[in-house]
């Protein structure tokens, strides 16, 4: 089915309906329109954030400097910490009344980071998560269970939004109370089911434990996101569910969930929507700018926030961007699926591992169950990573079969990644379970 023909069908119940012509727009007409909206974006920022009047006033930039895309290399790069530094509203472009909502991160390792949002702001993210799950293969009338975490988390509001603006119904459920969310995806006809990856793994273990197969509950599409995954993790739950899973994409400083989204057609890659949103890509040691189609670090400027204009962030995300036509129709670039963030890496006795590796070498081996946690310790002067595995039941009799299969997963470790770990296998059950974002690395280093 192409695009064109998708339209009639992808228009909401309030009349809503999905900006094809952008979708689709010819990528010089694109850039003109990320030109117009950039220059608008930094003016906006300069005149009314005190943070970007500062920080462009020490980099010896003006708005008016930017003249084409490729100026924007000349201004200055955000941090998270710059969001921490100004907490809660010092980076705002627009007075505390005209906010309608805040959200922010659970300031685990120090003060929270706080976004804003008008009500323009809410209007157009809500339109971009429809644009988004439509992408991902949601349509109007849809049953969508929500077990994104709501509160001051993105995921579940944003996710929310989006569905009713595409003119489905939506199930808030948010996350936990799994037994129930079996017999509500059962009960509602649940076709769309959006949640971290790992807690609709944790769904599917559920429902095999009630008796339920999940390939037969009502869910033919899933919209994952919120934490990084890999291509093993997607088979494991298409075969579970018998679903073709999406991978979604976003950050509450830029927004929130719907940055970008894969389609359903390709699943090679992220659509980002870049007539909201600039992408870069540089490397993350010299900052500077790389060509298309190379790994480094994502960049993202936002190009129509009014609350909260984000310039040049860097999200520490490490992927690549490519430009090439996907056999959707859409035209706008793509982001490969996030291979692991920059300050995630571990250096295990000299070699760079992320945690995506890990899982990319443990889903789907036999023996297995798609749950484990990675355990780093301190060693004399080096980094050491040991590794917790889950068996699946009836795979492991003895402690002789344990201790075999935990060699099995040592010796696949140092095939693939180079790395020499320790392993533990575990009883099935043993690993804890996700009600949300998974806890994949379990750093003892600072206990040590």
């Amino acid at each position: 089915m192409t695009v064109a023909e998708k339209t009639r069908i992808e228009t909401g119940d309030d009349g809503f309906m999905l900006d094809r012509a952008t979708e689709t727009m010819p990528r010089d007409k694109l850039r003109e329109l990320q030109l117009e909206r950039l220059k608008w974006s930094l003016g906006h920022a300069c005149t009314n954030s005190p943070f970007y009047a500062k920080a462009f006033a020490e980099a010896g930039v003006k708005p008016e400097d930017l003249k084409s895309l490729d100026d924007l290399r000349r201004f200055p790069f955000t941090l998270k910490t710059d969001l921490r530094d100004t907490y809660p509203f010092g980076m705002f472009a627009v007075p505390r009344t005209e906010l309608r909502r805040l959200h922010a991160s659970s300031g685990t390792t120090g003060k929270p980071t706080v976004v804003g949002y008008t009500a323009g702001d809410i209007d157009r993210w809500a339109d971009l998560m429809a644009r988004s799950m439509a992408s991902g293969g949601a349509r109007p009338g849809d049953v969508v269970h929500n077990a994104y975490g709501y509160g001051l988390f993105t995921g579940g509001l944003g996710m929310h939004y989006g569905a009713e603006r595409l003119g489905c119904t939506v199930v808030p459920i948010s996350g936990g109370g799994t037994e129930r969310q079996i017999m509500l995806l059962q009960d509602f006809a649940s076709r769309v089911l959006c949640a971290t990856p790992s807690y609709a793994l944790n769904l599917a273990e559920s429902a095999m434990q009630m008796g339920v197969d999940p390939a037969t509950l009502p869910v033919s599409c899933g919209i994952f996101g919120a934490e990084p995954w890999t291509e093993e993790m997607r088979a494991e739950l298409d075969r579970q569910f018998g679903i073709r899973s999406v991978d979604i994409y976003g950050l509450s400083e830029i927004m929130g969930p719907g940055v970008a989204c894969e389609c359903d057609h390709a699943r090679e890659g992220l659509h980002g929507w870049e007539d909201h949103f600039l992408f870069e890509i540089i490397d993350p040691e010299t900052a500077e700018t790389l060509p298309m189609g190379e790994i480094g670090e994502l960049v993202i400027t936002t190009l129509t926030k009014e609350a909260l204009p984000i310039i040049r962030y860097r999200t520490r995300d490490i992927t690549r961007l490519t430009d090439e036509p996907c056999g959707c129709g859409r035209t706008h670039l793509r982001i490969e699926r996030i291979t692991g963030r920059d300050d995630e890496m571990m250096i295990i006795r000299g070699v760079n591992v992320y945690p995506s590796q890990v899982e990319a070498a443990l889903v789907g081996a036999p023996g297995l169950a798609p749950h484990y946690q990675i355990v780093l310790e301190r060693e004399g002067a080096m980094d050491a990573m040991s590794i917790e595995v889950e068996v699946v039941v009836g795979a492991a009799e003895s402690d002789d079969d344990h201790d075999r299969i935990a060699a099995d997963v040592r010796h696949r470790i140092k095939g693939l990644i180079g790395v020499t770990c320790k392993v533990r296998a575990l009883p099935p059950g043993s690993v804890p379970r996700s009600q949300g974002k998974a806890v994949r690395v379990r750093d003892m280093r600072k206990k040590s």
